[in-house]
C-alpha cells in the first residue's frame, strides 16, 4: 500500500434507505449467543471493484442504492433499530427506519492504490464515514452503507454492521443477497432464516461445559495492551511463509491446517513481544464458526451469531521456552472443545452470569475470514479485487483481534493477510521475533528489522 497516499473524498449527506414495500412492524429477539457483552461493537469491512466496461453507463450507487430497498423487504430487521430491556437484554425493533446511506466520490483510480490493497486502508474515515451519532450500538442505525465512485470507473463498497445481529458469515449471505439483486434478480437465492430461538438458552440453563474464555481475569499488571501508542502492520503468510514454519513443528503436526501453524507462530511471537512475567496467563482466542456442529443443522439461510470463542491458555513462559508444537497442540485441543452441547451451554452461561465479555487480559483474538466469502461478493462490476475486513483489531477492546484475510499479492501468489495491532517498541520485537521463525528456514530478501519482506503495509 502506497503509505503517502492522499486523496478526496467528497460526499453528499447521508439518506435513510428504507425496505422498498411494506415489511412487518414487530419486534423480534436476539439469540442468547447474539446478546453478549463480547459483541456490542460495530465492524467495518470494505470491498473493492475494478471498471468493468459491460457495466458502462451504469452508476454502482444508484444501482446498489436501489437494490439495497429491495433487499430489505427480504431484511427488513436490518431497517430497525436495537433496543435493550431490562436485564441488558437486546431486543430488534422492527420499524422499518432504514439503514444509513452514503454516496460518495474520490479523485483517485483503484490503480492508484498500489498492487497491494490490504489493511490497514489510508483514509478509511473518508471511505467509510462515522456519521455523528450512528456508532453506538443501541438505537442507532443496524447498517452504514457508503459507495465511493472512482475516477477509473470503479468503486469502494463500505459497511459498517451491528456485531450483535450478524456475524461473517451472516453479513456476507446479506451482501451476497444485495448483489444478486443488483445484479437484476427478484428474489435472494437463500432466502434469510432468523429463528434466533434455535441458540437460546435451555429451561433451566445449565453450564455443561467449561468455558474458560469468559473467566474474570484481574488485570493486576496493567498488560491490557495500552491503546494509545498502537501501530498497525499488516503480514502476508503465502506458499513460502507456511514452507518455512512447518518444519518447525514436529512431523506428526507438520501438515495440521494453516489456520493452526500460523496461529501458534503468532501466539508466541506476540507473546515475546509483549513481555509478560513467565508465570502470568495468556491466551489465545480461536474464532470457531459452529454451524456445521448442530444436528439437525441450523437452517440454510441463519444469519445471526453462530459462533465461539474456543481459548487457548498457558503461561506465559511455558508458551515462549516449549516448542511450537506445544502451543499448537492447545489450540488444536480448543477447536475440539467446540460441540453442539457447547453452544447451548455457552448461551446458558450469558443468561446465568449475566452476558459478559470474553476475558481481555492478556488475550490474542484471531478470526479466519477466508471462507466466509467476502471477496465473492459481486453487484455486476465482478468480484472484488479486495473484500473484507476494513482493519484488525475491531472489538469492545480495540487492538486485541487479528483477521486471517484472503489476498493475492503482487507476484500473483494466493495467501493469508492479517492486520497486527501492538504498541511501538512492542511492534518491533513482534517483527523481530517472526522473522527469526521464517529466517530458520528461507533466507527472506531485505535481512533485518522492519524492512522484511512479509511486512506488506503498516500505518
Amino acid at each position: 500500500m502506497v503509505q503517502s497516499l492522499a486523496f478526496t473524498v467528497k460526499r453528499h449527506a447521508p439518506e435513510f434507505v428504507k425496505p422498498s414495500k411494506p415489511t412487518p412492524h414487530t419486534i423480534k429477539l436476539l439469540s442468547d449467543v447474539d446478546d453478549q457483552d463480547g459483541l456490542r461493537f460495530q465492524v467495518p469491512v470494505i470491498q473493492f471493484y475494478k471498471y468493468d466496461p459491460n457495466m458502462a453507463g451504469k452508476d454502482p450507487v444508484d444501482v446498489i442504492r436501489k437494490a439495497l430497498a429491495k433487499t430489505l423487504v427480504f431484511y427488513y430487521p436490518l431497517a430497525g433499530r436495537l433496543r435493550e430491556v431490562p436485564s441488558r437484554k437486546v431486543i430488534v425493533d422492527c420499524n422499518d427506519e432504514g439503514v444509513l446511506f452514503i454516496e460518495a466520490d474520490a479523485d483517485i483510480t483503484l490503480e492508484q492504490f498500489g498492487d497491494a490493497l490490504q489493511p490497514p486502508f489510508p483514509c478509511l474515515d473518508e471511505l467509510l464515514y462515522d456519521v455523528p451519532g450512528s456508532s453506538d450500538v443501541i438505537n442507532t442505525p443496524i447498517l452504514l452503507i457508503q459507495v465511493t465512485r472512482l475516477k477509473c470507473g470503479g468503486f469502494i463498497f463500505a459497511i459498517r454492521l451491528n456485531h450483535l445481529i450478524s456475524d461473517g458469515a451472516g453479513l456476507v449471505q446479506f451482501m451476497s443477497a444485495l448483489g444478486e439483486i443488483s445484479r437484476g434478480m427478484n428474489i435472494p437465492s437463500i432466502a434469510p432464516v432468523w429463528h434466533r430461538e434455535l441458540l437460546n438458552s435451555r429451561d433451566p440453563p445449565r453450564v455443561t461445559c467449561s468455558h474458560r474464555e469468559y473467566e474474570q481475569v484481574p488485570d493486576t499488571k496493567g498488560t491490557i495492551v495500552p491503546l494509545d501508542d498502537m501501530v498497525h502492520q499488516s503480514f502476508f503468510f503465502g506458499p513460502t511463509e507456511l514452507a518455512a514454519l512447518r518444519p518447525l513443528f514436529p512431523s506428526h503436526l507438520q501438515q495440521r491446517s494453516r489456520f493452526e501453524i500460523v496461529t501458534a507462530c503468532l501466539w508466541r511471537c506476540r507473546t515475546i513481544a509483549l513481555q509478560p512475567d513467565n508465570d502470568e496467563e495468556v491466551r489465545v482466542i480461536c474464532i470457531y464458526n459452529a454451524r456445521g456442529k448442530f444436528n439437525p443443522p441450523l437452517p440454510k439461510g441463519y444469519y445471526g451469531n453462530a459462533f465461539a470463542f474456543p481459548v487457548a491458555i498457558s503461561t506465559a513462559e511455558k508458551l515462549i521456552e516449549n516448542p511450537l508444537g506445544y502451543a499448537l497442540e492447545l489450540i488444536k485441543k480448543a477447536k475440539a472443545d467446540v460441540t453442539e452441547e457447547y453452544m447451548h451451554s455457552m448461551a446458558d452461561l450469558m443468561v446465568i452470569k449475566g452476558r459478559p465479555h470474553f476475558t481481555s487480559v492478556r488475550m490474542y483474538l484471531v478470526s479466519d475470514v477466508t471462507y466466509v466469502g467476502f471477496r465473492e461478493v459481486d453487484f455486476g462490476w465482478g468480484k472484488a479485487v479486495y473484500g473484507g475486513p476494513a482493519h484488525g483489531g475491531v472489538g469492545v477492546v480495540p487492538g486485541l483481534a487479528s483477521f486471517y484475510i484472503p489476498f493475492k499479492n503482487a507476484k500473483g501468489e494466493e495467501g493469508l493477510v492479517i492486520p497486527v495491532c501492538l504498541p511501538t517498541q512492542a511492534m518491533k520485537r513482534f517483527v523481530k521475533e517472526l522473522d527469526i521463525l521464517l529466517k530458520n528456514n528461507i533466507n527472506l530478501p531485505n535481512k533485518g528489522g522492519l524492512k522484511s519482506s512479509f511486512i506488506i503495509s503498516s500505518l
